[in-house]
């Protein structure tokens, strides 16, 4: 074979590959983009929202103990055929009046924020998060969950040393905690709001299923019909503008303040 005739072979071997990547790159993209989220992000995802995860979620029913006792005391119990929409009704509202407008509005600012190294802006929102504490029990919670994950990212792989350190130091509170554990992962912003919000759900249905008591298929019904309004809430605590982030839950309060004197109970808030 002579040299020209080794050139043109090799020339045309080049532009047959090349063709080749250029009409299979849009096929690659589809499928990596069909495929979602790596599966590394989303088993992170998947244990952070589990009930398992070692923050102590379980102990605290945040006011909900306190109001499903009140209203036991009614000449009307709420353990009954209607206890399900009651308390279904209750904790969509806890959903779109405070995680929504407060907790869900300061991760869409704090996975940014940790993820681009902006410790300022992490101390800035912890301490908005605080200040929103109106109750002991409350800020409480919120110190005890912030530090339990802390201490479990310690051993954790993939989290920033520094970071970690800053977060213990704020002291944290459990959403600003949360996202430095979602930040790790590639998953979006709304994703990760998902993820913290249906483990919230789960906590706040397990809490009257032993408060009411309920059982499991009822308990089953109501994280159903919560986990519907999840979305929404997500979307608009994304939407929501910096200025407009609150969490005026004055009912709230006052449940969480009685239960810190409440004479039996199960939570500790």
């Amino acid at each position: 074979m002579d040299t020209t005739t080794v050139t043109t072979t090799i020339a045309a071997t080049v532009i047959t590959t090349d063709l080749h990547a250029v009409q299979t790159a849009p096929i690659a993209t589809a499928t990596a983009t069909a495929m979602g989220l790596a599966p590394a992000s989303l088993l992170q995802l998947i244990w952070l929202a589990s009930p398992a995860l070692p923050v102590g979620g379980f102990s605290y029913s945040e006011g909900l103990e306190a109001l499903i006792s009140r209203e036991q005391a009614a000449p009307e119990s709420i353990a009954n055929t209607t206890s399900a929409e009651w308390i279904s009704n209750w904790l969509c509202d806890q959903l779109q009046l405070t995680l929504a407008r407060g907790d869900l509005a300061v991760m869409v600012q704090a996975i940014p924020a940790w993820r681009a190294g902006q410790l300022m802006r992490i101390s800035q929102l912890n301490d908005w998060l605080l200040q929103t504490r109106e109750t002991s029990e409350l800020r409480a919670q919120a110190e005890q969950m912030g530090r339990s994950l802390c201490s479990w990212l310690r051993h954790h792989d993939g989290v920033d040393a520094a970071q970690l350190a800053h977060c213990e130091q704020l002291p944290p509170t459990y959403p600003v905690a949360f996202a430095l554990a979602a930040a790790q992962t590639e998953a979006s912003v709304r994703d990760c709001l998902l993820t913290y919000a249906f483990g919230w759900a789960e906590n706040m249905v397990q809490a009257a299923i032993k408060s009411v008591p309920l059982g499991q298929t009822t308990g089953q019904r109501i994280l159903a019909r919560v986990s519907q309004a999840i979305p929404a809430a997500v979307q608009t605590a994304i939407a929501l503008p910096e200025d407009e982030r609150q969490a005026f839950s004055p009912m709230l309060a006052i449940l969480s303040s009685q239960h810190e004197t409440q004479y039996s109970r199960l939570f500790r808030s």
